[in-house]
């Protein structure tokens, strides 16, 4: 017999384990949009300076950092070419993401000692209910629209509703969405939760136990996207994370 409120704490463990990793969203320290012209920043070592899709970092005699296990010493250093997740350099017990944001190239560096990570007191929940576990239907765009794949019906109180998504490598789906509770309870840009791969016939489960925040509701050095006006659902969604508590 499924033990539903055991996975749902399971889950929910995991999520806070990695919020208060020392590397993770919480760290972060800034966000630096490079330029050709090279500067200094107070979180990271080295003069830096970005175009599209690639870095340079200068390093000084006393500075360094490491790339995949390489150290990088003084001299200059090529950095690219970035996508969205970019790479990651280390320095001390400290990283620093540099990645590709539409043509511009970010340095994020995250501290294990930052300020928002100290001040972090969790993210309350809603109770686990196994009444938000709904049934759904997958259908496909034949044309995908930009990232977008196709749209999940579902029913809530006799009517149907729809959510765009997005597909994910392994055949799962994404799915960014706003309901009445959001800028309420939960946090007001958006949240978002995943499926597993639907099967072949469409059908789906959409677990709004599992809807999580998008990093954005906890620094404000994210770059999050939002949802499209469709995915607005106009009931409360009384489910899953809700505005987490910080300070």
């Amino acid at each position: 017999m499924r033990d539903f409120p055991g996975e749902w704490r399971a889950w929910h463990d995991d999520r806070e384990a990695r919020l208060r990793a020392p590397h993770g969203w919480l760290a972060i320290t800034s966000i630096h949009w490079l330029s050709p012209t090279p500067e200094r920043f107070d979180d990271v070592p080295g003069e830096w300076s970005g175009r599209e899709r690639e870095a340079t970092v200068r390093l000084a005699a006393s500075e360094s950092l490491t790339l995949e296990g390489t150290a990088l010493g003084q001299g200059s250093h090529e950095l690219g070419p970035l996508d969205d997740m970019g790479l990651t350099v280390g320095f001390g017990d400290a990283v620093a993401q540099v990645a590709d944001r539409d043509g511009r190239v970010i340095l994020r560096p995250r501290h294990p000692d930052s300020p928002n990570l100290r001040a972090y007191r969790g993210t309350p929940c809603y109770p686990a209910d196994p009444t938000w576990v709904r049934p759904g239907r997958f259908q496909p765009y034949a044309d995908p629209d930009g990232d977008a794949v196709g749209e999940v019906a579902f029913e809530h109180d006799g009517s149907e509703h729809r959510l765009v998504a997005w597909g994910v490598d392994d055949g799962s789906l994404w799915i960014l969405f706003r309901d009445a509770t959001s800028g309420v309870t939960t946090y007001p840009a958006l949240r978002q939760l995943e499926t597993a791969p639907p099967a072949p016939d469409g059908s789906v489960e959409i677990d709004f136990n599992r809807a999580y925040n998008m990093p954005c509701a906890y620094t404000e050095f994210a770059t999050c996207p939002l949802p499209p006006p469709a995915n607005t659902l106009p009931f409360p969604v009384e489910a899953g994370e809700q505005i987490p508590l910080l300070g």
